[in-house]
Parts: C-alpha cells; sequence; structure tokens
C-alpha cells in the first residue's frame, strides 16, 4: 500500500522519489492545493489539503508573512522558517514518512528553495471542525450531578480530564494505531497510584494492534479484550467525566480514542457496571438502594421469562391456587406452547426496542409507546399471548434498562435467551444449569490479569463496602486492594475533627 512505501529511510535520491511521489498521488485529490508563496517557480513551494487546514490561519500566519517580507526572501533559508512565521509548531524534516503522516494531519508543507531536500512542516490544522458545541451525557444521564461528557477531540477530552485531576502525577501516552488512519490514542494513568503491571499490559497490547482504519474506541476494546468468546463487556466503556475520574483515582487505565467520545477503562469487574456515579452524590443508604435495586432488576430481567417456562410447563404444583385460576383463564385460548409465547413477546420488545433506537427521537419515542401498547393489547385479544406474560416480559423489559452502560444492557438482552430455551426443555434443572453454566464462564473471564468477579471470587471481604452496596466516605477511604494500586489510601477520615459548637461552650 501507499503508506507503507515510507516504512523504511533509504538514501537521498531514494527519499526525494518518495516525496516526489508522494506528491504526485495527493495531486489526484481536489482538495490538494500546492503554488509557490512568491512569483519565482520551484521556490517556497507550500503545499497542504484545504479540508484539512484553518485558512485564516494560512492567511494571517503564512501568506501575510510572506507578503511582508517578499523584498528579502531570496535570502531566506529553511532555518529561517520557524523565526519568521508566528507559529510554534513547525517541524523541519526530510523524512518522507514523517512528511506525509504530518501533510494528512493538517499540515502546510513548505519547501523553500527546489534544490533543498528538507522541509518546514507548519501546523495548520483545525481541530475544531465537525466537532459537536456541546459535551452533554447523552447515553449515560444522571438526575444529580455533573452532566459534562467526552466529546470526538481528544486533546478536548485529556483538557476535560486535567481540570478535574490537578496533579503532574496524571500521566498521558500518546500512541498512533491504524496502518491507514494512524489514530491518535492516548492512555492515561495516575503515577505512584495505579499498578505498573497494568500500565505495561495496556501499552504492550496497543501497539501490538496492527489493524487498518480505528473508527472508534469500542474497536481498541475488542482488540485489547482477554477473551473474545464472551457476551460480556471485559473494560468499561463511558462518556461521562465524573465516572472516568472515579476509575483513575481507583487505579485504573484510562483509554481515548480521537474521534471516539468514550473512554475505555481497565481493568473493569462485573460489578463496575453496575455501579452510577449518582451513588457518590446521594447519601450512601439512598445510594446503597438504589445499587440493590439495579442489581435484582437485572437477576429479575435474566430469570423471570424462564421461571415462567418452567413453572406453567413442568412445575404446575408451585403455583398458588389463588393464582391458578387467572393463569389458567388468560392461557385458556392461547394455541401455543409457553416457550413460544415468551419468544414472540421477547423479539416484539426486541423489535420495538431496536426501531426505537434507530429512528429520531421524538418518532422513536413515539413508536415505542404507542406500539407496545397497541401491539401487546391486541396480541391478548387475538389469543396470541397471556396477560400474566405480557406483564412478565414488560417488566423484564424494563429491568433491564436499569443498568448504567449500554453495553452490559445488551448482554443482560442476550442471556434471556439461552435460559429460555434451557428452562423450555428442563424445567427448572435447565434453569439451574444456566446458571451454573454462566458461573462457570463468569470464573473464567479476566480483565488484564484481575479475575472478573472478584471480590466475590477470590474472595475479598474488605472491598465489599463499595460492590453490592456503597458504604459512607469514612468507610470507603481506601482504594480497593485487588486492583493493586501503589497507594492504597484516597484520604485520611479524621473523626477526632468532628467536634460539635456544644462542646466548646
Amino acid at each position: 500500500m501507499f503508506f507503507k512505501l515510507f516504512d523504511k529511510q533509504g538514501s537521498r535520491q531514494e527519499q526525494i522519489n518518495d516525496i516526489d511521489l508522494l506528491f504526485e498521488t495527493a495531486k489526484k485529490s481536489q482538495d490538494f492545493k500546492q503554488f509557490s508563496l512568491i512569483n519565482e517557480k520551484g521556490t517556497f513551494m507550500i503545499s497542504y489539503y484545504s479540508t484539512l487546514i484553518n485558512h485564516d490561519l494560512l492567511q494571517l500566519a503564512v501568506l501575510r508573512t510572506f507578503q511582508e517580507v517578499i523584498p528579502v526572501v531570496n535570502h531566506l533559508s529553511i532555518d529561517n522558517i520557524k523565526t519568521m512565521i508566528p507559529i510554534d509548531d513547525i517541524v523541519i524534516t526530510n523524512e518522507p514518512h514523517h512528511i506525509s503522516l504530518k501533510l494528512l494531519k493538517g499540515y502546510a508543507v513548505l519547501k523553500v528553495k527546489e534544490t533543498d531536500d528538507h522541509f518546514a512542516l507548519i501546523n495548520l490544522s483545525d481541530q475544531q471542525i465537525g466537532l459537536r458545541d456541546q459535551n452533554n451525557t447523552e447515553n449515560e444521564f444522571s438526575v444529580v450531578g455533573p452532566k459534562i461528557g467526552f466529546v470526538e477531540n481528544i486533546d478536548t477530552n485529556v483538557h476535560l480530564l486535567r481540570q478535574q485531576i490537578n496533579t503532574p502525577n496524571l500521566i498521558t501516552k500518546e500512541i498512533s494505531i491504524g496502518s491507514m488512519s494512524h489514530t491518535k490514542v492516548v492512555m492515561a494513568y495516575i503515577e505512584g497510584v495505579t499498578n505498573e503491571q497494568h500500565i505495561e499490559t495496556v501499552e504492550q497490547r496497543l501497539k501490538e494492534i496492527d489493524f487498518d482504519v480505528i473508527f472508534d474506541a469500542t474497536q481498541l476494546d475488542q482488540m485489547m479484550t482477554d477473551s473474545s468468546i464472551t457476551p460480556f463487556p471485559l473494560f468499561l466503556t463511558t462518556e461521562r467525566l465524573d465516572r472516568t475520574v472515579y476509575t483513575l483515582i481507583n487505579g485504573q487505565v484510562a483509554i481515548f480514542c480521537h474521534g471516539s467520545p468514550y473512554a475505555i477503562i481497565g481493568p473493569s469487574t462485573l460489578l463496575d457496571f453496575f455501579i452510577s456515579p449518582e451513588d457518590y452524590y446521594l447519601p450512601w443508604i439512598l445510594g446503597s438502594f438504589f445499587r440493590l435495586i439495579r442489581i435484582l432488576g437485572v437477576l429479575f430481567s435474566v430469570l423471570a421469562s424462564p421461571i415462567y417456562i418452567a413453572v406453567t410447563t413442568f412445575h404446575y404444583e408451585m403455583i398458588p391456587k389463588d393464582l391458578l385460576g387467572p393463569l389458567i383463564s388468560s392461557r385458556n385460548n392461547v394455541p401455543f406452547i409457553p416457550v413460544l409465547e415468551v419468544l414472540f413477546l421477547e423479539i416484539t420488545i426486541e423489535l420495538l426496542r431496536e426501531a426505537g433506537a434507530r429512528l429520531p427521537a421524538k418518532v422513536g419515542q413515539t413508536l415505542g409507546i404507542v406500539g407496545g401498547i397497541v401491539i401487546g393489547q391486541a396480541a391478548v385479544e387475538a389469543s396470541l399471548t397471556s396477560n400474566v406474560l405480557l406483564i412478565i416480559v414488560a417488566l423484564s423489559a424494563l429491568a433491564s434498562f436499569t443498568t448504567p452502560i449500554f453495553k452490559m444492557s445488551n448482554t443482560i438482552r442476550f442471556l434471556r435467551f439461552p435460559f429460555i430455551i434451557f428452562a423450555s426443555i428442563w424445567g427448572g434443572l435447565g434453569i439451574v444449569l444456566s446458571i451454573c453454566f454462566l458461573i462457570v464462564h463468569l470464573l473464567r473471564l479476566q480483565s488484564l490479569g484481575i479475575p472478573y468477579i472478584v471480590p466475590i471470587y477470590p474472595f475479598r471481604p474488605k472491598d465489599f463496602a463499595d460492590s453490592f452496596i456503597r458504604s459512607s466516605y469514612d468507610v470507603i477511604s481506601k482504594r480497593l486492594r485487588f486492583m493493586r494500586p501503589k497507594s492504597i489510601w484516597r484520604y485520611h477520615p479524621d473523626n477526632e475533627n468532628h467536634s460539635s459548637d456544644l462542646d466548646d461552650e
């Protein structure tokens, strides 16, 4: 491919030929511009892509400068460019590979004399073109707390991060990934807190990625994962600034990708996906209560439909007498077995959800509400399903939305179907087998070498203070031990300073 022509440094003549080939190829694009800044041919040739640069900067910093010094322009050399043009980022080089990369990143390439073999690379890139002005969180909304989210500009994201973590120990390392896109990727961590093994593992996996074009951070997630044969996300993906800050101070590593408004956090555990930033903005009792509601909601979402199938197919004796009559009356005219009834409703719910997500916001909301009511009522009247099952499936779908992270919500939606199939074959035993398979699978998963279901296994009782519940700040003053942080204390709570005004009298 064209970009691999510049992988190795050759002789001076080979470098000149490579640069000529670069410009010949670039001239095939209509947005590539190349002209002389003065009337003399071959002297002060500037080359750039007009769609990548800031044209105001080109006019004010480059063209106006040469108009002012045109009487002495013939006496200028390539070394004078840095002192002449009022731009900080100017690089003098003769490496074809470096020139091709910078040209495609919004730099202008300036050649002073036709006989020169060095070029001045002038940064005229416009980082704001095509970006969103607002950076409110869209998918991880919270009622309480800040609404600041990331944008597609990686420099803006690092800027937001440094505004919250004002310490030189916040280290960022830049890596270029993608043989064609050369996408800028930044990994961030706090030196003195994050375990060096996590840092080295992330950096090694990023450098080992060999791909052509990186579109989004979620691609890096899949390429870096410890296991690709799992529906569970092994890296936490978030668009929220506060969540990212919280993970960094706990000793985790954040990865940003240019062009993506999401940060990848690792190592991550299963319980991380059920933690909402709101838990820390509310009193710890309320935060713990809502976190438990989310976890119980997930269990209900996965198990409700399979239990209905198992009970109505194999275990009639489990149904209370008071409920048996309404259930028989509800299913009296339904011609399908329970598993087909459940699959019909579950697939209908998924179709409504997918259609609502792909349509414009206002239309999608209308489709979800009206479509759900109309189709549900029509299905009951047509004897395609029972009222009881309709309520169970609707509550299951509602419970799956309580998960703060969208990727884990998708996993929960997927898990219901294997449970439903197992329950239809073996009843209650099938549900138990499904749970056993799920537990064994979770036990085998790791995220950057950290067990996925820690602190449940390996059992770490001291880390339960911020797991299923969110304890008070006095209790969670230490970082999670299973992350192996270099500094265990986040802060030192001093209860002796909490004195009452009455004690001073």
